[in-house]
């Protein structure tokens, strides 16, 4: 099995992939590790505060005492910025848009991308670039029907819908239901409070609960 069909995999077995930012790597580092604890093995940090490569490049470091996990890096919106995510080891590349050069070096690099896309002709084009999986986005505004429209004529593209996902039963219920490969969940999951004192063992229980309650959507 190659690299992209495992992570592909590991996306699979969990459902769930955390999207995450933060600007300390401390922070982060207790996030990442509070997520691992819970059963994530998929893990996707943004690239949207000003130092994220510096905290990219120390997590990644930090991620390796972590069997099984791979941790890619979101928010990429050019080919000079994948490289460098990339160089620092980054083990996939998300974007918020269908972006050519992107998924040009990524193919040109072996690496797993995962392009943002909002309507059916997006979704062609990222096929026909090569990307394996797509990411509905944003997700709240697309909703359940837009999956369902694109699986019924491309159904085996793989979807994950990111944005607007929600950790209850009535909502994940609605996405799986649809046909998703998986769904990425970051504001609904990673509450400022919880994180800003430190409770990462009430994060921990939380992101558990949240995988507990996919398995059990999808038995």
């Amino acid at each position: 099995m190659n690299q992209h069909n495992t992570i592909l995999q590991a996306m699979t077995d969990s459902g769930m992939i955390p999207v995450f930012n933060h600007k300390d790597i401390e922070v982060s580092k207790s996030v990442l590790a509070a997520a691992y604890k819970a059963g994530v093995r998929v893990f996707e940090f943004t690239n949207r505060e000003e130092n994220a490569f510096e905290i990219f490049k120390a997590l990644k470091i930090y991620s390796e005492e972590f069997e099984g996990m791979y941790l890619g890096i979101g928010t990429i919106f050019t080919a000079a910025d994948a490289q460098r995510f990339i160089f620092a080891g980054a083990d996939f590349i998300v974007s918020p848009a269908l972006i050519p050069e992107v998924a040009n070096f990524c193919t040109m690099k072996g690496m797993l991308w995962v392009p943002g896309c909002a309507t059916v002709t997006e979704v062609f084009q990222a096929k026909t670039l090569g990307a394996q999986l797509v990411k509905a986005f944003p997700g709240n505004l697309l909703g359940a029907g837009f999956i369902k429209a694109v699986k019924s004529i491309m159904p085996d593209m793989k979807m994950m819908p990111t944005g607007g996902v929600e950790p209850t039963r009535t909502n994940l219920s609605e996405w799986f239901g649809s046909g998703v490969h998986c769904v990425g969940m970051g504001s609904q999951l990673f509450f400022k409070k919880v994180i800003e004192s430190g409770q990462y063992e009430i994060l921990q229980e939380k992101i558990s609960a949240t995988l507990t309650l996919i398995k059990s959507i999808r038995s």
